[in-house]
């Protein structure tokens, strides 16, 4: 009987045991454990939550509620290198990040949701990025890039290798 090759890496099961203490039961582990398979995958395929579920002593659909009440998490295909969001909130939106989003879109030849062909960007939009002081924001990764402009969205994709997938102006 053939067996199913492992998604989580030792690595990523040592890491998951590592929160145990800091949480009261197993299935508190559960949020902080799709992170990590996250963070090292850029996705949560299927086979790793049933494995997660396996090492948490949980029904792997316990896991898969915790995954799709996220929007954060991907779980088709691996997200891009680098994960942007375009915050959509009031203020944003009012000092243009609609405009900014559709023209970082046309120069990443993408749509909100997709990932670049050589999966260096997902670009995707943000209800809130709760930085309004700072609007129009994006997030990128760890990085919080404020009053976004669109030279600061060309910058950014330059920086992040996307300038090959940008679509030249006009």
């Amino acid at each position: 009987m053939a067996t199913a090759e492992r998604i989580l890496t030792d690595e990523m099961i040592e890491e998951i045991k590592k929160v145990f203490p800091r949480y009261p039961n197993r299935q508190a582990v559960t949020l902080p454990a799709l992170h990590i398979v996250n963070q090292h995958l850029r996705h949560v395929p299927l086979a790793a939550v049933v494995e997660v579920a396996e090492l948490l002593e949980l029904a792997p659909a316990e896991v898969q509620d915790t995954l799709t009440f996220y929007g954060f998490f991907k779980q088709e295909a691996p997200h891009g290198k680098t994960r942007a969001w375009i915050c959509r909130s009031i203020s944003c939106h009012l000092l243009g990040a609609d405009e900014l989003l559709e023209y970082t879109c046309e120069k990443a030849g993408i749509q909100p949701g997709q990932t670049t062909a050589d999966e260096t960007l997902t670009l995707e939009y943000a209800e809130c990025l709760g930085a309004c002081e700072h609007a129009p924001c994006m997030l990128a990764g760890d990085d919080l890039h404020t009053c976004i402009t669109k030279e600061s969205i060309d910058a950014f994709l330059t920086t992040n290798g996307t300038a090959a997938n940008a679509k030249e102006d006009g």
